[in-house]
């Protein structure tokens, strides 16, 4: 879907000049606009979800539903061509960070289904480590969709990463808690209605790019 021209015009207000008959069709230009981002929402999160079946492309595929999103927003042109060529530039870069970030997630899962085993002794301490562990899971998960959500064309991961986990602990700990709050929409949709596990992630990246450009970055 190409939002180019359909956005510019959605997005178009009414000039002072404009005549009465005109003026209720510009008053519903903004909704028709809100819709329309919801669309490509939708739009992005089926495609991000396809590219994504590999897992090791989650990361690359979320980059690219993020870039696919404000190149709408910008009024670009923003189709499904744009959004393969730069999920294939994203996966061709960052398939190490991609691996990487999956290996951290899978090492603190096992830590927690080894402390909720119930075979450790310790009690309240062990309850204590399983949550600091599961709050570590949800940091690392934050930081990677914060990663792919501010990476570029060109730019590194690593470095993004390390950027984004600053952002993500230290500096902007707000949209943080946003992402882990779209994370857990997410994984509620997903439970109650496996389809609606497209759509969410659609809207997901839609808050990684609205965290990000909250804080002036384009």
């Amino acid at each position: 879907m190409s939002g180019t021209s359909a956005a510019a015009r959605a997005r178009a207000d009414i000039s002072p000049g404009t005549a009465p008959g005109a003026a209720g069709s510009a008053d519903r230009r903004p909704l028709a606009a809100r819709f329309a981002l919801f669309a490509e929402c939708l739009l992005a999160g089926v495609w991000l979800l396809l590219a994504a079946l590999a897992l090791v492309t989650a990361l690359p595929a979320f980059a690219a539903a993020c870039g696919h999103l404000r190149r709408y927003l910008d009024a670009e042109r923003a189709g499904w061509r744009e959004f393969a060529a730069e999920w294939a530039a994203a996966v061709r870069t960052g398939w190490r960070f991609s691996l990487l970030w999956w290996a951290a997630l899978a090492l603190l899962a096992f830590d927690l289904r080894v402390v909720s085993s119930g075979l450790l002794p310790g009690g309240p301490a062990v309850a204590a480590v399983g949550a600091v562990t599961a709050a570590a899971a949800v940091a690392v998960v934050v930081t990677g969709l914060r990663a792919a959500a501010a990476w570029r064309p060109g730019a590194d991961w690593f470095r993004t990463g390390r950027a984004a986990a600053r952002r993500t602990l230290r500096t902007e700990p707000g949209g943080s808690l946003l992402l882990a709050g779209g994370l857990a929409v997410v994984g509620v949709a997903a439970w109650m209605l496996p389809p609606l596990a497209a759509p969410a992630l659609g809207c997901l990246a839609a808050c990684a790019v609205a965290v990000e450009r909250r804080h002036g970055r384009p």
